[in-house]
């Protein structure tokens, strides 16, 4: 009897080891590759226009991501996948230009930039709403110093428009509100997207500081 309680006990933590090594499994796989992102940007029929995917980290999500979003929405934690476009309340697409983009809703605000080797600035930041273990928090995150990711713009021929594409990740994020550095992510969130619109100056106003008030994330795509 001993013998068959002590196999059991085995084969149970055996697979508790196989789920944890899944999850982390899972938490290291590359995201899906941009290409798969929205629709093609080559689209300019909705002038002006864009799409803002945020795609969290495994190892961010209640076990792993494993539980359905309707589900993690309902006890106000960290879905998979939150996104905002042109139709958002507040929707504003400006300071668009060769080496910068920012996109903005309520409660939202994206701001890429790269330097004069088209790489991520340190500049870019997302600031955004999300539920975080059952309570709303108001972030701004930033890339990591070596920054990874891409802003890609062109203008095509016979147009005055300017399309474009991006993906950056983001590594270090603080409670907007208060100011202080939080423990997450534990792996660089993702935001990708694309746009379609007229180049325009730089906007005078500080980048990245809409009203601070509390919203709830929308709903994942």
């Amino acid at each position: 009897m001993k013998k068959s309680v002590k196999t059991l006990l085995i084969i149970i933590a055996l697979t508790l080891l196989a789920c944890l090594a899944w999850l982390v499994w899972l938490g290291s796989r590359p995201e899906e590759p941009d290409d798969l992102v929205g629709e093609s940007v080559s689209d300019r029929s909705r002038s002006p226009s864009f799409e803002v995917r945020v795609v969290m980290p495994r190892l961010g999500l209640p076990l792993g991501g494993i539980l359905p979003d309707w589900l993690v929405k309902k006890l106000d934690g960290t879905p998979r996948e939150l996104w905002f476009d042109h139709t958002n309340p507040g929707a504003q697409l400006r300071n668009v230009g060769l080496n910068r983009v920012e996109l903005s809703a309520d409660d939202w605000n994206l701001l890429i930039e790269t330097d004069s080797e088209g790489r991520i600035a340190s500049t870019t930041h997302f600031v955004f709403p999300l539920g975080l273990g059952g309570r709303q928090v108001r972030f701004n995150c930033r890339p990591a110093d070596r920054a990874a990711g891409y802003l890609r713009t062109i203008t095509p021929a016979g147009s005055d428009e300017l399309v474009g594409r991006f993906l950056v990740e983001l590594a270090s994020c603080k409670n907007d509100e208060s100011g202080k550095s939080i423990e997450w992510p534990p792996a660089p969130l993702t935001v990708r997207g694309h746009f379609v619109g007229q180049p325009q100056p730089p906007s005078p106003e500080p980048s990245g500081e809409p009203p601070k008030t509390q919203a709830k994330p929308s709903s994942s795509r």
